[in-house]
């Protein structure tokens, strides 16, 4: 039976690092402060904000939560964007995606101050993430992928690890993070040829797709170590990741569960981002 990797150890362990530093804020006076914006109802956005909310309450951070209409045009959010980036009392921005089709997200990132994007979603940020230096944070899910594989004693370092997905959310920037790692990284898409070859090899297959029970026995080989960083909302609506978990657990060395693995660690991962910027710019 494989070992179940859950994300509530591991997020419990950084918020208790976070709270001394959040105390140290709350003594000069910052409360640190999120500003949550939303466009539409879609069902993934909606949950990821009652979980950030959760998760701020847990800590005491403030958070103000911004919603905007399902047919807003790019300006709107462009607008919205400027005016968070403006006020000092907000140190932290969660733009929640996907966003409708009619957005531009190039247009609406680029109003985003890097020094608030504690998702990682403008230019700047990810020119961070590549380069490794700059303004702007690393997205939080990858950064919760390492703290997962941290606590439990996984290491990257000569590890071979697939990755499902080519995101610039997931999968892009963990697969630098984990180079940097010393893993030997392989991205697979939808136009890769045998993705079972490419997941069986690896010695750590992470799955962000966003495609239900995409990863079945069929795709991976006994001992390896499963990552389940997807969400999608079903039928039964119930958030499901890529992993058919069930069918795995019997087969894998080990596997993050959906719900209860890696999303409990992005968003502490998120307030811990926030908990900088107050802390670099009070």
């Amino acid at each position: 039976m494989s070992e179940i990797l859950y994300g509530g150890p591991v997020a419990e362990r950084l918020r208790a690092e976070l709270r001394e530093r959040i105390a140290a804020l709350r003594a000069r006076g910052v409360r640190p402060c999120l500003a949550i914006v939303r466009v539409g109802e879609e069902p993934v956005s909606l949950s990821y904000e009652r979980a950030m909310l959760r998760a701020c309450e847990k800590l005491g951070t403030a958070v103000r939560c911004v919603q905007l209409p399902a047919d807003c045009g790019t300006e709107t959010l462009e607008e919205t964007l400027r005016a968070i980036s403006a006020d000092r009392t907000v140190h932290g921005c969660l733009p929640l995606r996907p966003l409708p089709p009619q957005i531009d997200e190039a247009r609406a990132w680029a109003a985003l101050s890097p020094e608030k994007d504690v998702d990682g979603v403008t230019d700047a940020s990810l020119r961070r993430v590549f380069v490794g230096r700059g303004p702007g944070f690393c997205p939080c899910t990858p950064e919760a992928v390492l703290e997962l594989l941290a606590y439990y004693g996984i290491s990257p370092d000569g590890a071979r690890v697939s990755i499902i997905g080519r995101s610039l959310v997931v999968g892009r920037p963990l697969a630098l993070l984990l180079t940097v790692r010393n893993a030997t990284v392989t991205i697979c898409h939808t136009h890769t040829r045998d993705l079972g070859a490419a997941c069986r090899e690896a010695d750590i297959l992470v799955a962000a797709a966003g495609d239900p029970s995409l990863v079945t026995a069929e795709l991976i080989r006994p001992g390896q170590i499963i990552v389940d960083v997807a969400t999608s909302v079903g039928a039964d609506g119930k958030l499901h990741g890529d992993a058919a978990f069930d069918e795995l657990l019997p087969i894998a060395g080990a596997i993050s569960p959906v719900p209860g693995g890696v999303g409990a660690i992005t968003t502490t991962v998120m307030i811990r981002h926030v908990v900088e910027a107050a802390e670099k710019h009070t």
